[in-house]
């Protein structure tokens, strides 16, 4: 499937009066995917048609990401985020999900999780699936290009971002022999780039701060829903969130369900797709 295609078989929903892009496709047992910082739901591509499949599959481009809306003038935060999917799955009369997220979509879990651990939560979580995210500020290490734009300088960096940005970054994150082609860069700046996704990204960004501000919330949130089934799947080579962050992980949740992926980087779904969707359906055998 390609982007347009993609983009052409999604449908759109109502959120705060902004158009948030989604896609459903499948059936069985629901699994939401949950995507990353600075992509889109077209993140999931290469896992998509394996995975619907087996389930009913539910995914959106968040709020200021991909296809959807991307207010200059909103307040951008996990909460909001957070908000916005169990909005999604009202919609669809929804209440019981396994998911499967990535990078940023990892914290909006997180958030979720928290919230789950209050018994008149509408949701039930049947299962997470996180692969490489930065859920502990403690071992996460942005790049650069991140850093930058969380200073006073972020509102004009935005002005010198284009694909050449977006490739170098990549280079650096994706593991040695899975680097990301030509081709996919092309798609992912695509999302990113469209609808004037480069004036929002310094907005949205702050997520950095709000990790800092409720780790210890987003923390408990992982540690204190023992009853949930989680696994974590990392890309090891991954200088932001890989190997570093799986040992963590491994260290502070009790009997904790890892795979490190050594030679994988940052974007595992992509790089190693084959290999998750092994991982991912041997451990939805093993609930």
């Amino acid at each position: 499937m390609n982007l347009t295609t993609w983009k052409s078989s999604g449908t759109y929903f109502s959120y705060k009066n902004h158009q948030i892009f989604a896609k459903e496709n499948g059936v069985g047992e629901t699994l939401v995917l949950i995507h990353g910082f600075p992509t889109s739901s077209w993140d999931w591509h290469k896992i998509w048609e394996p995975l619907m499949k087996k389930y009913h599959l539910l995914t959106i481009d968040m709020i200021g990401f991909g296809f959807s809306d991307k207010p200059k003038k909103y307040t951008y935060s996990i909460f909001d985020q957070a908000d916005l999917f169990e909005t999604f799955l009202k919609s669809k009369n929804i209440k019981k999900v396994h998911i499967l997220a990535h990078d940023y979509g990892d914290t909006v879990v997180q958030e979720l999780l928290a919230r789950s651990r209050d018994e008149n939560y509408e949701f039930q979580i049947q299962s997470v699936c996180f692969l490489n995210g930065g859920m502990f500020p403690e071992t996460n290490f942005p790049t650069i290009t991140q850093k930058l734009l969380l200073t006073p300088l972020g509102k004009y960096l935005k002005y010198f971002m284009g694909r050449g940005t977006l490739a170098k970054n990549f280079r650096k994150i994706f593991g040695k022999n899975t680097q990301a082609t030509s081709e996919e860069i092309d798609d992912f700046w695509a999302t990113i780039a469209y609808n004037k996704g480069k004036d929002v990204i310094p907005k949205i960004i702050t997520y950095l701060h709000d990790r800092d501000t409720y780790k210890i919330r987003w923390r408990e949130a992982i540690q204190k829903t023992s009853t949930i089934p989680k696994i974590l799947i990392n890309g090891g080579a991954d200088p932001i969130s890989g190997k570093h962050m799986a040992l963590f992980y491994q260290e502070i949740i009790p009997d904790a369900n890892v795979h490190i992926l050594e030679e994988i980087g940052h974007y595992p779904q992509t790089e190693a797709s084959e290999e998750i969707l092994k991982l991912y359906f041997e451990f939805r055998a093993s609930l």
